[in-house]
């Protein structure tokens, strides 16, 4: 046990018969007698602490108590009756005005003692940021603890009633690049999955700041920059909306095509040009007007020729959900980009490895995967609509 519960717990030993003589006395018909604990009081405590089975838990050992009576019957429990007794006899040489200061002075220790709650410490994490006197660190530790915070959904939730959202969207503008990775990490991870989080922050006009980050130099601060940019958007409509008006498919053109760029960036791209292209098919009469042109589409096509295997999958399957995107999606893969004779000629290489390794089942989907997208070409409109 912790030197500090050890001390709780000696002085919850001594003030219990005060705590209970005062609610005694609180209960006396007239007030002008104090009726004190004697020795059965406690001894009666004890058989109901123990026959109603409360019993400490690792939560309280650690000083978590719910409240001041959770504590009185833990106290109760780990106490020795001959202490208690003895308490009960002295506490009767205090007046009135003495046995309510001891009874604060329990409240106040356990309000010291208490465990912040999350609530707690994202307030406090804000308010480091809010702080234009906070050091470099202390802004890189409240980031942390938020990255932390908001990973539940009803933490994030209440992120921009606290001022959390502003304060860190503000931290993206820092001159320090581990500070903007951060924000923007906390960012992507507290919009993830969740439009009330979405909504707030595209009314706080982040897409061009995360925008702005993706083209960094810094492969740290863009791969995150994609990743918030990718959470804020993602099964959103109107963001999307507003990431196409920004110019937003060049961006990813742009990245797609750059061959230094990081290959974690170009998974990143790839999965939200699938996740676009699902979207516009489900509500083409807000995104129909979006299509893709031919240069963004060659670069999806291009990354096919990936020497790692995930990209490679994951331009297959942004394909995929292109192909089924639009009409003129399907047109221009099919008549621009010639996606039939790139697909075979991945087919080969795949036929290839599969008959090169033992380990061959992940190959082998991809293939069936690469067969059918073919398929959907080779067969027409008639092909494209029965997949």
């Amino acid at each position: 046990m912790e030197p500090f519960v050890r001390a709780l717990a000696a002085f919850l030993i001594l003030s219990i018969p005060l705590v209970l003589a005062l609610d005694e006395h609180k209960s006396s018909v007239n007030g002008s007698s104090i009726m004190w604990t004697n020795a059965l009081d406690v001894d009666d405590l004890q058989s109901r602490s123990a026959n109603e089975g409360i019993h400490s838990t690792d939560e309280e050992i650690d000083g978590g108590f719910n409240s001041l009576d959770s504590m009185l019957q833990w106290a109760i429990e780990h106490s020795d009756p001959d202490t208690l007794k003895g308490a009960a006899h002295a506490s009767q040489s205090l007046n009135d005005t003495e046995l309510k200061a001891r009874q604060s002075a329990i409240v106040e220790l356990m309000e010291s003692m208490r465990m912040p709650s999350d609530a707690d410490l994202m307030k406090i994490a804000i308010a480091d940021l809010q702080n234009s006197s906070s050091s470099f660190e202390d802004r890189q530790r409240a980031l942390q603890e938020l990255l932390e915070l908001v990973e539940p959904i009803y933490n994030s939730n209440d992120l921009h009633k606290l001022g959390g959202l502003v304060v860190v969207v503000n931290e993206l503008n820092r001159a320090e690049k581990e500070l903007r990775i951060l924000a923007a990490w906390v960012l992507g991870k507290a919009s993830q999955n969740n439009e009330l989080v979405q909504n707030q922050l595209l009314e706080l006009n982040v897409l061009p700041t995360l925008m702005g980050m993706v083209r960094s130099s810094c492969t740290e601060e863009a791969v995150k920059a994609l990743y918030a940019l990718s959470a804020v958007i993602r099964n959103h409509p109107v963001g999307q909306e507003q990431f196409y008006l920004l110019d937003g498919t060049s961006l990813l053109k742009d990245l797609m095509k750059d061959t230094t760029s990081d290959t974690r960036l170009h998974r990143k791209c790839l999965f939200l040009v699938a996740d676009l292209a699902e979207q516009q098919s489900e509500f083409s009469e807000v995104l129909s007007k979006y299509d893709p042109n031919k240069d963004y589409l060659m670069a999806v096509v291009n990354l096919l020729d990936a020497e790692d295997f995930d990209t490679k999958e994951k331009a297959l399957m942004a394909i995929h959900s292109l192909t089924g995107s639009s009409d003129i999606a399907y047109h221009l893969l099919k008549h621009e980009c010639h996606i039939k004779s790139v697909l075979h000629r991945l087919e080969l290489q795949l036929d290839a490895v599969i008959q090169s390794t033992n380990d061959s089942d992940s190959v082998k989907d991809f293939l069936l995967l690469c067969q059918k997208i073919r398929s959907m070409f080779s067969n027409g409109e008639e092909g494209r609509s029965n997949q």
